[in-house]
């Protein structure tokens, strides 16, 4: 009888833990991604291969990378990145109706342009 609800509990737990480590993973990528931003020269493009540098390759295939870059010395940069939660965390709770299909995990970092 109580099998069942510890298996439940330990499946939930898994799966935050997995979850809690992508998103620290995401912000460093993010952070990564926007001091490469604030330096003179930076293109969009390079921001994003500077994340994918940093993200391991479970998290590159749903990536999804916006770059705000500012126009000035002194401007905000922001980089913000979204992965499907899938990529990160396999679904062990949609027995009981929690499902991470179709939700995304964010990120954003914002840094001064150089």
């Amino acid at each position: 009888m109580v099998l069942p609800i510890f298996g439940i509990v330990l499946f939930g737990l898994l799966e935050f833990s997995l979850l809690f480590f992508a998103r620290g993973e995401l912000a460093e990528a993010s952070r990564a991604g926007a001091r490469k931003a604030t330096l003179p020269g930076a293109s969009s493009s390079d921001v994003e291969a500077e994340v994918r540098k940093v993200l391991p390759r479970r998290l590159q295939d749903s990536l999804a990378v916006q770059v705000d870059a500012g126009a000035k010395s002194g401007d905000v940069v922001t980089v913000a990145l979204a992965v499907d939660m899938n990529a990160a965390s396999p679904d062990l709770l949609w027995p009981i109706g929690y499902s991470l299909k179709n939700r995304k995990l964010y990120e954003v970092a914002r840094m001064i342009r150089e």
